[in-house]
């Protein structure tokens, strides 16, 4: 589903809305996957009421959470939206 009039900010807090499910899924505690991930409670706290994070621990926390694939498969196949990208492309 894509999301035409969606900020930053909406984004992040869909996906730290879908990794908070994840791990209350897994009936993992925000201090357990603390410590699992190497990513601060208070990270991992303030990621789950913002959304905001480094990339670096939100990679951490997929990881943790078994969901690193999906992230894997981010820009994996190209969107093109001109015959120009798709010559560009071949270079």
């Amino acid at each position: 589903m894509e999301y035409l009039w969606d900020t930053p900010s909406d984004i992040m807090i869909r996906l730290s809305d879908r990794l908070k499910k994840i791990r209350k899924r897994k009936k993992i505690t925000q201090k357990q996957l603390a410590g699992r991930s190497n990513v601060s409670y208070a990270t991992i706290r303030k990621f789950e009421e913002t959304g905001q994070i480094s990339l670096e621990s939100f990679i951490k926390i997929c990881m943790e959470l078994g969901v690193i694939s999906e992230i894997n498969e981010l820009f994996k196949q190209p969107v093109y939206s001109s015959i120009e990208e798709v010559v560009n492309d071949g270079t």
